[in-house]
């Protein structure tokens, strides 16, 4: 018997707003019981910069959660706890300051509440984007960018609230997909080929929708401030070593027997909206460096149950729920064994086409918002981190000289030296780039072919919005319609396809390590 398809509402999912939720999230709780923990998520921009941060936690009384009633009471209080375990944990600059013991006052309650809620106790995507905000005109859109505003952030930034913004327009604008692609199933399930192809060229216009919404991030976040200001917080606690954490945190509960806890940090693999387009399509994702097996016979039909990797291990940080719906998604999921058996619907196979070409142009996007945001910022990061070691040996070995009256000869050259080979350490993007990048190809896997031989409705509309004027002449070059703006192009993806695939490499949340034996590649980094 087949499984049925899933009702989308016994997954705390709506057809309006998607994964978020049905009702804007609570900008406080009702109970002045919790009024301690909304001061203290108010005033995080003041209590950091002042540095009296874990004072103020440490003074707060250990709360019970029998008085939060509401499922939205419940994630106003883990979005709050959330933020302020981070804050706590990271709320000094230096890495032997980092706090590897968080206190009960925090810690018991948000245990209780990350089981309720099904989520593991740190800022996930969930506590950023998904449950952290509102809109400014309650019955505007919460599509649109400019009508939306974030609850709680750590540094009180247009630059932090922006960067959360563009992944709550992305769910909102991708919401509809989510019933658009269950109608798609519902039509392959009775033959129904021409409804499956209209849905799937909507739905593959609906991606480059988000493409476009994802390529606004540079409008009001800069790489230097969430490089240097908002990643270091958005840090989880597995493979920290090198920033403090060397065993994880202890999430303290007056028993005596804790034990150090590691999670990953927040990332946008936690999104469920995207891992719903991969389950959707028949996209498989394979640990890096993994390379394809031969084809294999599907006798039912069914999306192949996927192999672990970064993001299968993903879903554990997404809400229970939506967690639910993609393994239920994962059993029914049609659309592309639908595809291969009637393939000789050019018309199906074309709108399948675009809808994979749609959606490696929205990883082309990301891949190109990484490079921006991290591979740049972490190199200039490293270069002064390597002036700094230099002039810091340049002066020691003056003050050696002045006391020896010897002339200090190669000081410099040996310093740099030195400082190099600790900077070639995780140089950021050598293993994050790959990564990224087999995502994307693998996007295309499943292709049928068919769009390289047809005039695609989906290439027409790339070039519309990079502003280029298709040639009159056949094999001319295309001519751009504006100015090109070679400052934003001071990074290129392809640049980094010959990069070392290093074991060490450094993610939009801190930094993550790959263990290629283990298959253990897991950790802190925004990935679509």
């Amino acid at each position: 018997m087949i499984p049925p398809l899933p009702n989308i509402a016994d997954y705390q999912i709506s057809v309006e707003n998607g994964f978020l939720p049905a009702e804007p999230p609570l900008d406080r709780l009702p109970d002045p019981y919790y009024k301690p923990w909304e001061d203290l998520a108010a005033n995080l921009r003041s209590l950091l910069a002042s540095k009296e941060i874990r004072l103020a936690v440490d003074e707060l009384p250990l709360l019970s959660t029998s008085r939060l009633c509401t499922e939205a009471e419940w994630r106003r209080a883990y979005v709050m706890l959330g933020f302020i375990t981070n804050s706590y944990i990271w709320g000094l600059e230096k890495a032997k300051d980092m706090s590897q013991r968080l206190p009960k006052c925090v810690s018991i309650p948000f245990l209780e509440i990350s089981e309720h809620l099904e989520v593991p106790p740190v800022v996930t995507y969930a506590a950023c984007c998904l449950w952290n905000f509102q809109p400014i005109y309650p019955a505007g859109p919460i599509d649109m960018l400019e009508n939306l505003t974030t609850l709680i952030t750590f540094t009180g930034t247009m630059d932090e609230s922006w960067f959360y913004l563009v992944s709550v327009a992305i769910e909102a604008r991708g919401a509809p997909t989510i019933q658009l692609i269950i109608e798609a199933m519902k039509a392959a399930r009775r033959g129904d080929s021409l409804t499956v192809s209209e849905c799937l060229t909507a739905f593959a216009e609906r991606i480059m929708d988000l493409r476009e919404l994802l390529g606004r991030m540079t409008e009001h976040c800069t790489p230097r401030a969430f490089y240097f200001q908002i990643r270091p917080f958005l840090a989880g606690s597995k493979n920290m070593q090198a920033a403090g954490l060397p065993h994880g945190v202890i999430f303290e509960d007056g028993s005596g027997k804790e034990e150090y806890r590691q999670y990953a940090g927040g990332s946008n693999a936690q999104s469920s909206l995207i891992q719903f387009f991969d389950i959707a399509l028949g996209v498989q994702h394979r640990p890096t460096g993994i390379k394809k097996d031969p084809p294999a016979a599907n006798s039912d039909g069914h999306a192949p149950k996927p192999g672990h990797n970064f993001i299968e291990e993903m879903r554990s940080y997404m809400p229970g729920p939506h967690r639910r719906f993609l393994e239920h998604l994962t059993t029914v999921a049609n659309i592309r064994s639908y595809v291969e058996a009637h393939q000789e619907s050019t018309v199906l196979a074309t709108a399948y086409d675009e809808c994979l070409r749609a959606l490696s142009s929205f990883r082309d996007k990301h891949l190109q918002v990484v490079s921006r945001y991290i591979v740049i910022m972490s190199q200039e990061s490293k270069r002064k981190w390597l002036a700094a070691a230099a002039a810091a040996a340049t002066d020691t070995a003056k003050e050696m000289a002045i006391q020896t009256s010897d002339t200090p000869t190669n000081f410099l050259g040996l310093a740099k030296g030195e400082a190099a080979k600790k900077g070639l350490k995780g140089t950021g993007g050598t293993a994050l780039m790959p990564f990224l990048k087999q995502s994307r190809d693998e996007t295309m896997e499943p292709a049928t072919g068919v769009w390289s031989k047809t005039t695609s409705k989906l290439q027409s509309y790339q070039a519309r919005s990079r502003g280029v004027t298709p040639s009159s002449t056949p094999g001319s070059t295309p001519r751009s319609s504006s100015p090109v703006n070679y400052a934003v192009r001071s990074c290129k993806v392809n640049d980094f396809d010959d990069a070392p695939a290093s074991r060490n490499g450094v993610g939009l949340a801190g930094n993550w390590d790959i263990d290629w034996e283990s298959g253990d590649d897991v950790g802190g980094i925004c990935h679509y």
